[in-house]
């Protein structure tokens, strides 16, 4: 009888779970198409912002101040911290006004709220894979031979999409309490953008504000990116995490903080959304 029974369940859990994701994708599709709908230039926008500000930090930085003397990698360096920066920016803050955005929905329909932050970060993702070509091109200029390692970028940008939803998730749940929150979070992009070595190398640090800059999972996925593609093991640019906290376990510690967001972000939420209906 007990047999029977899970097995009964069984599909309808699957249905379920192929349910929601179906629903997900239905809704990270429709919001991409939906973003740029009725712009004149359209999907280009998505690649000419990133582009304006590289252009921007690259003839201030890279020419004004000669930091692209460093490397003959470092357009391309800045380019890849730049497309980061803007999916982590397009992400949280979509992620932030998902459940608000949607209060007519989550009013109607009883589903796992979450379903709607993860379907904006996903659709902010769409984005991003349209401005890894341009950074794809700018690698091909520099003739910089593919590697087998280059599949460790994988596992990389994995990390960087659960730290991210971790804090969208946080966001979106403190959205719908608080308003203010949405002018906080404008002025720690800011902050959060130079705190990181995107524009300037990590190794223009001193040894203890390496330890802190590596805390931020950001800047251990964007270095370890970067020493990855760009730099062979002996380059003085290649700075990680381990190098950065002396020991090969350096790499764990941004990972753990990573993995901590986005499991403190999932128990916020499902703590929070049984009063979402009556707080949007």
């Amino acid at each position: 009888m007990a047999t029977a029974a899970r097995e009964s369940r069984a599909p309808a859990a699957r249905f379920t779970v192929a349910h929601q994701l179906r629903t997900l994708l239905v809704i990270a599709a429709a919001d991409f198409k939906l973003k740029y709908a009725g712009s004149a230039l359209g999907y280009v926008w998505s690649v000419v912002k990133p582009l304006a500000l590289f252009t921007m930090l690259y003839l201030v930085f890279g020419r004004l101040f000669h930091l692209g003397d460093i490397s003959p990698y470092y357009p391309v360096s800045l380019l890849m911290g730049i497309v980061l920066f803007y999916f982590f920016s397009d992400a949280t803050v979509l992620g932030m006004n998902s459940i608000v955005s949607r209060s007519d929905l989550i009013r109607k329909i009883s589903f796992p709220r979450m379903i709607v932050t993860v379907s904006a970060t996903l659709t902010a993702l769409l984005t991003l894979c349209v401005n890894l070509t341009v950074v794809a091109g700018f690698i091909a200029w520099k003739h910089v031979t593919p590697r087998w390692d280059w599949l460790l970028l994988v596992p990389l940008l994995l990390e960087f999409y659960v730290f991210t939803l971790g804090i969208a998730l946080i966001l979106a749940t403190l959205f719908v309490r608080l308003r203010d929150v949405g002018q906080v979070w404008d002025l720690a992009q800011q902050l959060f953008m130079y705190a990181t070595p995107i524009v300037y190398p990590v190794g223009y640090l001193p040894p203890w504000a390496r330890h802190i800059a590596f805390l931020n999972p950001f800047a251990q996925v964007l270095q370890d990116t970067r020493s990855i593609v760009l730099y062979d093991d002996a380059a003085p640019n290649r700075i990680t995490a381990a190098n950065a906290f002396g020991t090969p376990a350096g790499d764990l510690i941004p990972i753990a903080v990573a993995v901590g967001i986005f499991l403190f972000g999932v128990a916020l939420m499902k703590r929070e959304e049984p009063w979402f209906a009556e707080r949007v």
